[in-house]
């Protein structure tokens, strides 16, 4: 897909805004193909993939319910649109317990499903104002940005301490459930 938006004509930064943009993928995904396949310095890439994160953000935090209705009125639209939903509130103990400093946390952790998408989710279902929810997820983001780049700079080292990380973070979460 990647490879047929270069074809496209589609410039790289554009590619990696919108890369960034997507659900589950978000910054995590746009920083390493902006960062170890484009070339891009670190600096101009965390600054794009900072601004497609961001873009949902708004639409979801004040016209989630709305885009949740039209979806749904398609069956696989309502089942992905319960599932959003089961998954954000399953994982939102942090969030409900720390309020603003839990979203910024929540969104911090540069794994899926932990991003803005859900924070923006989390943030609209708990009722939070709009411009607190704003800023904890644009920390949030920020904070899993500077993460991931560290993590891309250093290359297979950063691959391998991420792996080892996440697999850290499963084993305790399968342990603990």
């Amino acid at each position: 897909m990647l490879e047929e938006l270069i074809n496209l004509g589609i410039a790289k930064e554009l590619i990696v805004v919108i890369i960034s943009a997507l659900p589950v993928v978000e910054l995590r995904g746009a920083l390493p193909v902006a960062i170890n396949l484009f070339n891009m310095p670190w600096y101009w890439a965390f600054c794009l993939a900072v601004i497609g994160n961001m873009l949902p953000v708004p639409i979801l935090l004040l016209f989630f319910e709305s885009l949740a209705k039209i979806v749904s009125k398609v069956e696989i639209g309502r089942r992905l649109v319960n599932w959003v939903l089961e998954h954000t509130r399953r994982h939102g103990k942090l969030i409900e317990r720390y309020e603003r400093i839990g979203l910024m946390l929540f969104v911090a952790v540069p794994l899926p499903f932990t991003g803005a998408w859900t924070g923006s989710i989390a943030a609209f279902l708990m009722g939070m104002k709009f411009n607190y929810s704003f800023l904890s997820i644009l920390c949030g983001v920020l904070i899993a940005g500077a993460i991931v780049t560290c993590l891309c700079l250093l290359g297979w080292l950063g691959a391998a301490i991420a792996g080892i990380g996440l697999s850290i973070l499963a084993i305790l979460g399968w342990w603990r459930a």
